[in-house]
């Protein structure tokens, strides 16, 4: 049984459930009679109608979608028209920083790639700081866990392992260019292996979003390094 027959099961049990607390309610109103029990059984229905119409909305055109998200291993999205919007978003700012592109050996500025990651992660977490939850079905992932994944396993280590180094080498070697930092080439080494991995997310926020040929998007400016963003 696939995530979205799940889903489709809870919402009609879930609607079972409502239609047969309003009918309990109209029953227990019915008996005591009046006025009253119009404007009652108006109000309850007005309720389970308003009820109805988010479940729908939040849960209305799901689609699977499978992964694989690095350093994991294949697995199965489900994602609605609210959650393709965040997978939209995120795609975006994923690839219009520099953070993606290469970085040729003795071209480019580390410093500039660490900055552009530093802005990827604080937008990442403000998206969905912003954004509401996606419902989550049984079986199946969610795009915030895919947003997050991304934070916790790539960028937070690489960051939180480079950016100190780097910025130890630049307070006490202020007039000297990166290339005589000593960890230059197995910090770039590194980057170059993050940069693959966060493709592969981009890709995976693209799926999730619904875009079509998103490779045709990630066309390099050689002005900027990347889609109009210089970070």
């Amino acid at each position: 049984m696939t995530a979205i027959v799940r889903g489709l099961l809870f919402r009609h049990l879930t609607a079972v459930v409502v239609g047969a607390m309003v009918g309990f309610i109209v029953f227990e109103l019915t008996e005591a009679g009046g006025r009253w029990l119009f404007v009652a059984t108006g109000a309850v229905a007005g309720v389970a109608a308003v009820i109805a119409l988010q479940l729908y909305n939040r849960t209305a055109r799901l689609t699977e979608v499978k992964i694989t998200v690095p350093q994991i291993s294949e697995l199965t999205f489900v994602v609605n028209n609210e959650s393709r919007t965040v997978a939209w978003k995120l795609f975006v700012e994923t690839v219009t920083r520099i953070s993606i592109q290469p970085l040729d050996e003795e071209e480019g500025l580390l410093r500039e790639a660490l900055s552009s990651l530093y802005g990827l992660f604080a937008t990442t977490r403000e998206i969905l700081k912003t954004t509401r939850p996606s419902t989550p079905v049984p079986g199946g992932q969610t795009v915030e866990y895919l947003a997050i994944t991304m934070l916790n396993l790539e960028l937070r280590p690489f960051l939180s392992k480079w950016h100190p180094r780097l910025q130890e080498f630049e307070k006490g070697h202020p007039n000297l260019p990166e290339s005589a930092w000593g960890e230059n080439t197995s910090c770039r080494r590194e980057l170059q292996a993050i940069q693959g991995n966060i493709h592969r997310y981009a890709m995976g926020f693209a799926a999730l979003a619904g875009v079509r040929e998103p490779e045709a998007m990630l066309v390099s400016d050689t002005r900027t390094g990347a889609l109009g963003e210089s970070h």
